[in-house]
């Protein structure tokens, strides 16, 4: 590590009802990957938008290069040399990779657009970092990893000095992570200040130097990663201790009633030939590499896409499910892994997204019964523990953990008996993920049942009964809970079937 090249001292922000900053201190030095950590609403991404000018400070300085500065937009500090690798996507999908690249900034030939100048730029922005991408290839055909490769070229192309990566790996594959990691670790050879925003224990003993943890909007503590433990740095974030050990036995009866069969379901290349069963009080884990088909069973089982053929069964009866609206009515509820996509609408309030998949329960003639509607949220707002100063909150204000809340709220006040959880803790920290485990378990003791798809191989031991392995579209196994390993999975996930 190098001399400090960015120090944020006592940073203080508030919003109408939240003191989102509380003195906060953060530096970068060059040369180094630090780690800014906390959970959901702890702060990082409101400092981060202050440094980058997004927001505007109460207090405090920030420090860069030896001066006192502040942004009062994005560009200005991308001029600066600060620039952020936001973890959605910004790229626009009909475009060239070269002309996403240099948006705004196209290289002009007399009153055209010189895109032969823009793909040569692209294509050193690439050879520096050691990835092979077309310049030319339209941005919709390329892996979401390769993608987020342009996004840090794009990065590199403002000649950055800082760049903060905010949550990269939460779409990529395991491949994906390991190249992201080599650019990473090239960039620090290349004496840049690297901030790294996740989410992801693992991640963060591997590829950074230093750890600084936020609570509630504080300054906790900075560590040196070689000399903390992944517990140090999880009691830090929550002020608690947090238990993640695997489950070691079902928790479900053996004679318990089968309240899901799925019998030979075909939707397309990724759905081929899957049949299962859930039992009443069961979390039943789909485990598999990306790309397996977990995503797309759970989709055609709640008629969000066409199946071909196949048979479904709820509590013994056939049943005939063509669209959404056809599972709700038979109690299956499905949150999905993209939550902002098809679970949540973020411009509207947490009372009005709870009741949004059974408004016709509240309404009075032809209005909504408002004080109905507040009731019922308020009832999951308390039992979810989600953070809002009220159930008239707009979503969008809410961290991600407390999206994931609201999304689940939908489904109880809707009362399904059967939940379908995608990725139900992407993008969501170690204190409200176990919250949601809690809360998953809980439901299970009450009598719901889960399906439980997910990315995370500790998620997986950790909260199923029982557990499916896809592959390439098909299901290459089940186990159960008690035999479970990583190897055992892994095999399982790797293994087609002709």
């Amino acid at each position: 590590m190098g001399d400090v090249i960015l120090t944020m001292k006592g940073i203080d922000k508030s919003f109408p009802g939240v003191h989102a900053l509380d003195q906060v201190d953060f530096e970068v030095k060059t040369g180094e990957v630090h780690a800014l950590m906390g959970e959901n609403g702890a702060g990082k991404s409101t400092l981060m938008k202050v440094l980058t000018g997004i927001y505007t400070k109460d207090s405090g300085t920030i420090t860069y290069e030896g001066k006192e500065v502040e942004f009062h937009n994005t560009r200005e500090a991308q001029d600066a040399g600060i620039v952020i690798v936001h973890q959605e996507l910004n790229m626009l999908g009909h475009l060239t990779v070269a002309q996403n690249i240099f948006i705004g900034r196209e290289f002009k030939k007399g009153i055209g657009i010189d895109d032969k100048k823009m793909n040569e730029e692209a294509k050193k922005l690439f050879d520096r970092l050691n990835i092979d991408i077309d310049p030319n290839e339209t941005m919709s055909n390329l892996t979401v990893g390769k993608q987020q490769m342009c996004e840090i070229a794009k990065a590199i192309s403002h000649e950055a000095k800082v760049i903060i990566f905010d949550e990269p790996s939460a779409a990529l594959t395991e491949a994906e992570i390991e190249e992201l990691f080599k650019i990473i670790r090239d960039l620090r050879k290349q004496n840049l200040g690297i901030v790294y925003i996740s989410h992801r224990m693992d991640e963060i003993k591997v590829i950074t130097d230093r750890v600084t943890v936020m609570r509630d909007g504080g300054y906790v503590g900075t560590l040196i990663t070689e000399e903390c433990t992944k517990s140090d740095i999880i009691n830090m974030m929550v002020g608690r201790v947090i238990y993640e050990d695997p489950k070691q036995k079902s928790m479900v009866a053996p004679d318990a009633p089968v309240v899901l069969k799925v019998e030979h379901l075909n939707a397309g290349k990724m759905v081929q030939d899957v049949s299962f069963e859930l039992k009443k009080g069961e979390i039943l884990g789909f485990s598999g590499l990306m790309g397996a088909g977990r995503t797309e069973t759970a989709r055609a089982i709640f008629g969000a896409d066409p199946k071909e053929s196949g048979d479904i069964y709820v509590n013994g009866e056939k049943v005939i499910i063509n669209s959404p609206e056809d599972a709700v009515n038979h109690g299956i509820g499905y949150l999905s892994e993209d939550r902002k996509r098809y679970g949540i609408v973020v411009q509207k309030t947490i009372a009005e997204n709870s009741t949004m998949a059974c408004l016709e329960d509240y309404m009075k003639g032809l209005f909504i019964d408002k004080k109905a509607e507040h009731d019922v949220t308020q009832k999951y707002v308390d039992s979810l523990a989600t953070k809002t100063p009220s159930v008239d909150q707009l979503v969008v204000n809410l961290s991600g953990g407390n999206q994931q809340k609201v999304v689940i709220a939908k489904w109880l006040v809707k009362n399904c008996d059967i939940l379908i959880f995608d990725e139900p803790t992407r993008g969501i920290d170690v204190g409200a993920k176990s919250e949601i485990y809690k809360l998953m378990n809980k439901l299970t003791e009450e009598g719901k049942s889960i399906i439980m798809i997910s990315s995370e191989m500790t998620e997986i031991l950790r909260m199923s009964d029982r557990i499916v392995i896809m592959c390439e579209g098909k299901k290459t196994g089940e186990i159960g809970i008690e035999e479970a390993s990583q190897e055992l999975i892994m095999n399982m996930a790797t293994r087609e079937i002709s």
